[in-house]
């Protein structure tokens, strides 16, 4: 990994003496039309460059590296909310980054007694995923997880005191809201006065009523899967296959039998918006179903702790009229708060922009499989045309772009890419390709394997969320709780240094933050020494920057390609064509130049800033 991020030098730009009409049109969301130039939309961008860093919660601030298999809270250590200090959050902050989204917060089944700290006891482990459990399976949507408390009753106070560091520090909270599914053993104990607990009224006499908040399959109890087995050869609380519910409630990902199968989310029941499934999905929301109050309630119980912001678990199983009531409900409360949605299908992106209101969406099965497939020697550049051109065309601006989250494979895991430096050139088409969004998290600018079976978490190149455990390559730059890279590799600090200047220049560049976009690869596409299978170059430009950004996806091979900026392009930037220029790298801090011959070893980046020569 030696001379990870040197730049090559040198280019010399030939220009094309291409002329396409372009007319720009205003329209947050419009409706995709065929322009006479393919190279580019007619999209005006938005500046929605937030940076967010996400982090596991528990894991975060764990400092304890025993990682024994299946290891309980008390042989592998948590994390906890005073973990993440001031220092940590300073850090976050230099790497460019202005939204942390903390997950796994609220209140989750677990195997974990509280009682002799004044808190719960242990939930039945036939219907827990895990010694710690899942963060997705939540008990008490008004309260917060207990193992991450120093002082157990006094959580919540803990977790404000968090929100209101994270603020102190110049960043803004996100956090997430399950709304599809909740625990088998769901039961607030925290809720505020007058509130009603889910369930609480229901009719479990009805396989479904349009004011249950469950579904049900009365005169049936639940079976739960034999082959569950949530911690190995040992045995949990209560775990004996003889969980008791009767009547037995539909499962989280729309299982509507009283058996679900080990691949089911059995250890969660399904929630009621006023969907009869069972009745060719009939809809019922007229009057307001009860599910839709109570989950406005809870959101607007967090909106008013302050946080800046939800990141919404499968949205699309939810119906979108409820988002399009409630998203409005409460920015009423809070006007500024932002929704991002957990969203899968591209087909009905629009829906859930338009009609649901939300300001956000993943773009996981476009770009991020796009470039995933680049990752790993395969794919190819024509992908990622694909996503602007067609998927995501006319809103990129509200796609949220990223490499890693907690559902998705580490880069450097055999089971994804192995080598983190695969992320360089991925990594910059993700930051700069729109004006959206763009997440990291926690242990990526490390380079973070995510080695070893955790326990219920097997050995699948992810980080667990179902294990207590510790991070070790992010330990390393956590270093004890000073969180200044102290045990970090010299390869490792390069790395991270390469986030650092990518995601900084992201957050401040105005041609990145909402500049258009010109797509470079046809105008290149008869160059010799263009590789267009693993090259991709394009253009960001507001009339007060231009850039140039030239990626090399391929593992062994080098291009020395001459760019073709063609005249059209240039009349769009505004550049005369017998105009000459400079260049200078911005990502690698090289200073301009005029004349270059331009040198991609591989998994290289650059990001070139074009300036009028003189000027």
């Amino acid at each position: 990994m030696k001379n990870l991020f040197l730049p090559a030098v040198a280019t010399a730009f030939a220009l094309a003496a291409f002329s396409f009409p372009f007319s720009p049109t205003s329209s947050a969301v419009p409706e995709p039309i065929i322009l006479a130039d393919p190279n580019t939309t007619d999209e005006v961008p938005q500046d929605n460059k937030l940076v967010i860093y996400q982090l596991m919660t528990r894991l975060f601030g764990n400092k304890t590296a025993v990682n024994k298999p299946y290891g309980t809270v008390q042989e592998n250590g948590t994390g906890k909310f005073n973990d993440i200090t001031d220092k940590a959050l300073q850090e976050i902050k230099k790497l460019g980054v202005s939204h942390v989204w903390f997950t796994g917060v609220i209140e989750h089944a677990t195997m974990t007694d509280f009682t002799k700290q004044g808190g719960p006891g242990p939930d039945d482990a036939d219907v827990i995923k895990g010694r710690a459990g899942s963060p997705y399976a939540i008990k008490d949507y008004y309260d917060v997880a207990p193992d991450l408390a120093v002082n157990v009753k006094n959580r919540m106070a803990e977790y404000e005191a968090l929100i209101k560091r994270t603020h102190a520090n110049d960043l803004k909270v996100l956090m997430d809201f399950i709304p599809n599914h909740v625990a088998r053993s769901y039961k607030s104990d925290a809720k505020p006065g007058g509130v009603v607990d889910l369930g609480a009224t229901d009719d479990k006499t009805k396989a479904f009523a349009p004011n249950n908040n469950f579904y049900y399959l009365p005169g049936q109890s639940l079976v739960v899967p034999k082959a569950g087995n949530p911690l190995g050869a040992a045995l949990g609380p209560r775990e004996d296959g003889k969980y008791t519910e009767t009547p037995a409630k539909a499962t989280g990902n729309d299982v509507f039998s009283a058996a679900p199968s080990v691949n089911d989310w059995y250890e969660t029941v399904k929630l009621n918006y006023g969907v009869d499934y069972q009745s060719n999905r009939q809809t019922h929301f007229e009057p307001i179903p009860d599910t839709w109050k109570k989950m406005r309630d809870i959101l607007v119980f967090w909106a008013k702790k302050d946080v800046d912001g939800f990141r919404c678990d499968m949205v699309e199983m939810v119906p979108v009229e409820f988002w399009a009531w409630v998203i409005p409900e409460v920015k009423k409360v809070k006007p500024n708060i932002i929704f991002l949605a957990e969203a899968y299908n591209p087909k009905e992106y629009r829906t859930y922009l338009e009609k649901g209101q939300f300001d956000f969406l993943y773009d996981k099965v476009g770009l991020y499989d796009a470039l995933r497939r680049l990752m790993t020697g395969g794919g190819n550049t024509e992908e990622i045309t694909k996503v602007w051109k067609e998927e995501s065309r006319g809103f990129s601006s509200k796609m949220l772009r990223f490499l890693e989250n907690h559902d998705e494979q580490r880069i450097a895991s055999k089971d994804f890419a192995t080598d983190p430096r695969t992320a360089i050139p991925a990594m910059v088409v993700t930051a700069t390709l729109g004006s959206g969004p763009v997440m990291v998290y926690s242990g990526q600018e490390v380079g973070e394997p995510a080695l070893g079976a955790e326990g219920f978490s097997s050995q699948d190149g992810r980080t667990t969320i179902f294990d207590y455990w510790g991070v070790p390559e992010h330990q390393k730059w956590m270093n004890g709780g000073k969180f200044d890279g102290g045990k970090l590799s010299e390869s490792q600090k390069q790395l991270r240094n390469f986030y650092s200047r990518l995601l900084n220049l992201t957050s401040t560049s105005e041609a990145i933050r909402k500049g258009k976009f010109y797509e470079l690869q046809d105008a290149n596409n008869l160059g010799k020494d263009y590789d267009q299978q693993h090259v991709y170059s394009f253009l960001r430009y507001t009339d007060k920057q231009r850039l140039l950004i030239v990626v090399n996806f391929s593992r062994d091979k080098t291009s020395k390609p001459t760019i073709t900026i063609p005249q059209e392009a240039r009349k769009l930037m505004g550049l005369a064509p017998d105009r000459f220029c400079t260049y200078t790298d911005l990502l690698n801090n090289t200073p301009p130049t005029e004349y270059l011959t331009l040198t991609l070893p591989p998994l290289s980046a650059y990001i070139f800033e074009i300036k009028p020569k003189g000027n």
